[in-house]
């Protein structure tokens, strides 16, 4: 079998997920990955709901996942309450690649350098399917919301600010 791209791709592999790569052009000067992921993604006929990003947040232990709708803010209570501890703050994002080994804008919440207490944003049930990073800037890949929470160990939790 041949390796997988990114560790998130293996990841799905390794546990025998369907999933769809979906690749577009990234452009290098770009900042906002998600608003460039949206904009490519809506060409082919997917909803900015229903694609996610993953933001890590600092929590009293150390790190944990956010996992949200692209257009949301992040509701940091939402966020502290969905993890069960008493605060989170927006991560350090050194510290966000170093925990996940991804980079900023390719931060994927499956195949993550060690596990993290994750929080999907329950708007997520009310897909078939949702789109998250790859792990690779330009890459985003489709999944089942019950796959994405099992491989991840995640809670479900209103996230949205």
């Amino acid at each position: 079998m041949p390796r997988a791209a990114t560790p998130a791709l293996a990841a799905l592999a390794k546990a025998g997920v369907p999933h769809e790569v979906v690749k577009f052009g990234h452009d290098p000067r770009e900042r906002s990955f998600g608003a460039e992921a949206v904009h490519a993604l809506a060409e082919r006929g997917i909803a900015p709901e229903q694609i996610f990003k993953t933001l890590l947040v600092a929590v009293p232990n150390g790190l944990a996942v956010a996992v949200l709708p692209v257009p949301a803010r992040l509701s940091l209570k939402a966020a502290a309450t969905g993890l069960g501890v008493a605060k989170a703050d927006m991560a350090d994002p050194a510290a966000a690649e170093r925990a996940t080994g991804y980079i900023v804008g390719a931060m994927s919440p499956l195949g993550q350098r060690k596990t993290l207490p994750t929080v999907v944003d329950s708007s997520a049930l009310g897909w078939e399917r949702v789109y998250c990073s790859a792990g690779r800037r330009g890459w985003d890949v489709g999944v089942a919301p019950h796959d994405l929470i099992r491989l991840t160990g995640a809670t479900t939790a209103d996230l949205r600010a």
